[in-house]
Order: structure tokens, then sequence, then C-alpha cells
């Protein structure tokens, strides 16, 4: 292991303590790495962007490309900029009507194909098949939660008698699904924090007997 190396391990290592010394409490090796963190990421963001948008989508087509007409949208982007001179800050309007108008019919239609119809699909399964009653009673139970859950969002008639009971099964499929994907956002925390202790035991650690 080079002289880089054991120093790119011990830079990250000290940045892996800085960050989990806050559970102790608030300080300022927390707050060094955490402003740190924060400034890469935005610079990295900008680079990202300049690199992938404006240079690869944008500039380069037009002059290199031939496709002229691509600086309709480079003037909207630029427009955008209007906004830091309170003056001219109405103009950034246009680009924003625009990006919210096309962002919401791009967003309906992927919701439409990527979910709704998907969702749809997968709650009309087979009562019948090769895994038999397992497969017909996972059917049942996906049809009564979709039910049921859609039933509880239909707050024009009082939530009484059948409606009532059928409301609060579609709260129980609510909680479990709460539940559900609260586990997984733990279960993914948890797998970050085993790697870096992993990182700590073994690469920090084990870099001392490189220097010693």
């Amino acid at each position: 292991m080079s002289g880089i190396e054991i120093f790119q391990i011990w830079v990250m290592a000290f940045f892996t303590l800085a960050l989990f010394s806050f559970l102790y409490k608030d300080n300022p090796a927390y707050k060094l790495a955490e402003h740190i963190f924060a400034g890469l990421t935005a610079g990295y963001q900008v680079g990202l962007i300049w690199d992938t948008i404006v240079i690869q989508k944008l500039w380069d087509p037009m002059i290199y490309g031939g496709k002229w007409w691509l600086f309709i949208p480079g003037i909207l982007g630029f427009l955008m900029f209007a906004r830091l001179f309170p003056k001219y800050s109405w103009l950034s309007r246009v680009s924003l009507a625009f990006v919210m108008g096309t962002t919401a019919g791009i967003f309906l239609f992927t919701q439409l194909h990527g979910l709704v119809l998907p969702q749809m699909q997968s709650t009309m399964l087979a009562l019948g098949g090769e895994d038999g009653f397992a497969a017909a009673l996972l059917a049942v139970v996906v049809v009564i939660g979709v039910i049921s859950t859609l039933i509880y969002f239909y707050f024009s008639k009082e939530h009484a008698g059948v409606l009532g009971v059928t409301a609060r099964v579609g709260i129980w499929f609510i909680m479990i699904s709460f539940g559900a994907h609260f586990g997984y956002t733990v279960m993914g925390r948890v797998s970050l924090l085993i790697g870096r202790v992993q990182f700590l035991i073994e690469d920090w650690i084990g870099s001392f007997s490189q220097m010693f």
C-alpha cells in the first residue's frame, strides 16, 4: 500500500469518525465534515450538470452537430438566471412555465405506465395456477387490500357501517405498508453503517500494519 493510499484512508476515516461524533453531541468536527460534504456535493452537481447537460446535450450538438434549433432551450435555460436580478426576474417565469408544463405531462405519462397500469395488472392475479391455494390466497389479500385502501380515501360519504369497517381494514393495510417501507429504510441505513464500520476495522486499522 502506497503512502498516497494510506493518506486517503486516513482522510476517509477522519471524516467518517467526525460524522459519527454527532451521536455524542453536535461539535466542530461534525460541522466541518458536514460543510465539506455539502460543498463537495454542490460542486460535483454543478460540474456534472455543466458537462452532461450544457456541453454534451446543448453546446456540442449545436456547434458541431448542426442542431441550431437547440438555441431555444438554451435561451430558456439562460432566462432562469434572471431571478438573480429583481428587475428582470419576471423573465424566468417563461422558463418555469415551460418546465412545469412539460414535467407535468411527462410525469403523468410515466406514472400511468410505470405505476398505475402495472399496479392494476398486479392486482388482477389469477386465482388458480401452479401454486394453487397460496396463489389464490395472495390474490384475495391483494384485492381486499387495494379496495379497502381506496375506500379509506373516499371522503364523500361518512365512514360508517360496512363502509367504515372496510375503511378500518384499509388503515391496517396502510400501516403495514408504512411499516414495511420504514423497515426497508432502516435496513438500508444499517447496511451503510455496516459498510463504514467495516471500512474502519479492515482498511483504517489495517493500515497501521503498513505504517509501523
